[in-house]
């Protein structure tokens, strides 16, 4: 963790008291998505509140390249220039098939127009060039981790 979002992170933590500060065990700091605009952008969805999901594929998780995320962690979320935004801490995770994301998930996402229609668009064009990059084949059963989160400090 670069020493920015290090600091902010601690500044989270010290402004907890001891037992809340002892439930927080693992931390990571990152920006979302794959480019700078959409970086940005859903760092400030998610500090307004609009943005409260995400997914990824699960073979990040499988081939062991990513830790699965867990309950309860906390990361701070930096746009592009790893500049610190807030922090939020997962509330759940799950598995779900490309095929089976609802539209209340999509909306949850937070962008475009929330529909389910431009989720299911967007997202395959990604994890069609993710798959292409990993030499995997997209398909509508790929799997997927859904994960909620929550801002906790910003």
């Amino acid at each position: 963790m670069e020493d920015q979002s290090q600091q902010y992170l601690q500044n989270f933590l010290n402004s907890l008291d001891e037992a809340e500060r002892q439930k927080y065990h693992s931390f990571s700091a990152d920006y979302f998505c794959a480019d700078e605009f959409n970086a940005n952008l859903c760092a400030e969805l998610i500090r307004i509140g609009q943005k409260t999901a995400t997914c990824s594929l699960s073979h990040w998780y499988e081939s062991g390249e990513e830790v699965l995320p867990t309950i309860g962690h906390l990361m701070v979320v930096v746009d592009w220039h790893k500049k610190p935004v807030c922090i939020i801490e997962i509330d759940s995770v799950s598995k779900c098939r490309y095929n089976e994301v609802n539209a209340e998930f999509a909306y949850a996402e937070g962008e475009g127009d929330r529909s389910l229609s431009w989720w299911r668009k967007t997202h395959w064009d990604f994890f069609a060039k993710e798959c292409e990059q990993l030499g995997i084949k997209e398909n509508e059963n790929m799997m997927l981790v859904l994960e909620r989160f929550h801002v906790v400090y910003q």
